[in-house]
């Protein structure tokens, strides 16, 4: 049995919207572009999944230029804290050396 052709995914989602507005039915799409209606149904399903993950979470997966800006958080808020780190050890080490100073708590 020979492997139906790989269909684009434009071409896919052009039959399911044309599907959803009632254009074409799910059994002329599939003798159309020669697959079964379970592919058809499963292209549908996809198209509709994606779709309520988007509208649930209220937003689209971040743009790369998001998640290289969360990277950059990261990275700088865990120097930050390293930083932080630093100077309390370093204020630790003066007070051994030089006694409470008045800023100290």
């Amino acid at each position: 049995m020979s492997r139906p052709p790989t269909i684009p995914a434009e071409k896919k989602l052009r039959i399911v919207l044309s599907i959803l507005q009632n254009e074409i039915t799910v059994a002329e799409a599939a003798r159309r572009e020669k697959v079964s209606e379970q592919a058809i149904g499963n292209w549908k399903r996809q198209f509709l999944e994606a779709g309520r993950a988007g509208i649930e979470t209220g937003k689209s997966k971040p743009s790369s230029r998001e998640r290289q800006l969360e990277e950059e958080v990261s990275e700088l808020t865990q120097a930050l804290g390293e930083a932080a780190v630093e100077i309390r050890v370093w204020k630790k080490s003066a007070e051994g050396r030089l006694g409470p100073s008045r800023t100290s708590r």
